[in-house]
């Protein structure tokens, strides 16, 4: 894979460099002019101190402790400790890809010149970013407001050469993975250690990759959705743009033009179109344009919440360098990534629930008209019944799952921080969420082109024959029982690398999360 080089402007980033960035492979500079804004904020931060008054988190304890004060010469251990005693994250470490998302958002964050951190600091960022060290961040330990405090001292405890981070493949300690990419830890000066641990920066990377994500998952159900309703001999008339015109929902308009684009030319859709006895389909597929513009929509909404905080400075205090002054308020409050996560939690769970539908009328013979369960002598085989029993377990436990985390709050700090947002447990549950959907597309990808198969010599479209031909490759078809979830995998897969999308080509318009 080429990589390639993406320059930075602090506060600047857009969802397209972020898509290009979790995708793809880039290394990251900081635009030439940020150095010297950093270094001004540095020397304001040095001036501060100097006058010696009592500034939270610079010559002060933290939380519950804001009102002990701290020797000068004591400043940098204050800064260090910070970081060691913060870093009390339990679990699973966040993935490679959430990691360096939280990277570069710490880095552009910092980089805006408001945190009062030397040059040096967002440099190590990025130069660990570009060398791949990747800190150990264990998944759970934070909710999200005075943000997420846990998570980012995992993450500076490398940049002062503690904790672990992985490298070409190793766990190694902190100080160890920094000397094998050929980088050198930092001592921290004052304010640097809560400007680096403060901030929403890990659960806004963890909202950032699910909705990513979810975007691909989109397209490939509402690509998996023409292909069951050809399948299903169902009728495209409920797609005509009058209808929606109508209605005048952005995203439910988007979405019936691709079902329209999706279903022209469908030799299946012809042989109906006259003397056919059911007068309307069923919802899951009549109603498809009305439930996923909705959730496109609602995914969208989130979308330019996420990409806002992406260039939010969020760590407290926030430090004006013009001023000299440093003042506390709650930008670290995580609510809007966690209502922005609870959106896409709930947007991504239809996606699934509506997809399971739409496999269980394909496996009921007296709804699709199809073999039982899509297989030949059924009885002697079970065919699909079982891959959608699966599919069913993992759109109820979505269920469970899209229940809003934003409405839960525990005080934390001995009630000095009395209100918080579980913003990282919703953006972490999304990522949840979207897998499970993955699953449940799919075995409907595999149901419907099995249904394809059961019409010949009948053929559908021409770009949804290329997604069936695509499976094909991989999944041959399902003549009598195997062994079913390497199919799931391998349709799975193909769902992860993109590959529908590709398949559909630009014949079909495809709604992107900038709209």
């Amino acid at each position: 894979m080429t990589t390639s080089i993406f320059t930075l402007t602090p506060g600047k980033i857009t969802l397209s460099d972020l898509r290009d960035f979790y995708f793809g492979q880039m290394d990251v500079r900081l635009d030439d002019g940020t150095f010297e804004a950093l270094q001004r904020a540095a020397e304001s931060v040095e001036r501060i101190v100097g006058r010696g008054e009592p500034v939270y988190g610079v010559n002060t304890g933290f939380g519950k402790l804001a009102k002990t004060r701290i020797p000068d010469d004591r400043l940098r251990d204050l800064q260090r400790n910070l970081v060691l005693s913060h870093a009390a994250g339990i679990g699973q470490p966040m993935p490679e890809r959430v990691v360096r998302l939280i990277l570069l958002l710490k880095a552009n964050g910092l980089a805006r010149g408001y945190s009062g951190v030397r040059p040096q600091i967002v440099q190590l960022l990025l130069d660990m970013l570009n060398r791949g060290v990747v800190p150990v961040i264990p998944e759970k330990g934070s909710v999200g407001a005075s943000g997420d405090l846990a998570p980012l001292a995992h993450m500076s405890a490398v940049v002062i050469g503690e904790g672990e981070a992985f490298y070409q493949g190793k766990r190694l300690k902190g100080d160890e993975a920094l000397k094998a990419a050929g980088l050198e830890p930092l001592v921290l000066g004052a304010k640097e250690g809560l400007a680096l641990l403060n901030g929403t920066q890990a659960s806004t990377a963890l909202a950032i990759a699910a909705l990513l994500d979810a975007e691909r998952l989109f397209h490939a159900a509402l690509i998996t959705g023409g292909l069951t309703l050809d399948a299903a001999r169902g009728t495209d008339a409920p797609f005509d743009p009058r209808l929606h015109e109508l209605r005048g929902q952005k995203g439910q308009i988007e979405c019936a033009a691709v079902y329209r684009a999706l279903m022209q030319g469908s030799a299946i859709r012809a042989s109906h179109l006259e003397d056919d006895e059911r007068v309307q389909d069923p919802y899951c597929l009549r109603c498809q344009p009305q439930v996923m513009g909705a959730c496109l929509d609602n995914l969208r909404q989130a979308a330019r919440v996420l990409v806002i905080e992406a260039n939010a400075v969020s760590d407290n205090p926030i430090h004006f360098p013009d001023t000299d002054e440093m003042i506390s308020g709650g930008n670290f409050h995580a609510e809007p990534v966690a209502i922005a996560a609870d959106l896409m939690a709930i947007a991504v769970s239809e996606v699934g629930a509506i997809a399971e539908r739409r496999l269980a009328l394909l496996v009921d013979a007296q709804m699709s008209g199809l073999p039982p369960f899509l297989v030949q002598d059924s009885g002697l085989n079970s065919g699909f019944m079982i891959a959608q029993v699966t599919a069913a377990a993992l759109a109820s436990e979505n269920k469970t799952l899209a229940h809003p985390a934003s409405v839960d709050s525990l005080p934390t700090s001995a009630n000095q921080e009395d209100h918080v947002s579980m913003a990282t447990f919703a953006a972490r549950r999304v990522g949840d969420i979207v897998d499970n959907v993955r699953t449940i597309i799919a075995v409907e990808y595999l149901a419907a082109v099995q249904g394809l198969d059961f019409l010949a010599p009948l053929e559908t479209s021409a770009p949804l024959l290329e997604v069936a031909k695509t499976l094909r490759k991989t999944v041959p078809f399902f003549a009598q029982d195997r062994l079913f979830t390497p199919d799931m995998e391998a349709a799975r897969a193909l769902i992860i690398d993109g590959a529908l999308e590709g398949c559909v080509g630009s014949g079909v318009a495809l709604p992107v999360l900038e709209g």
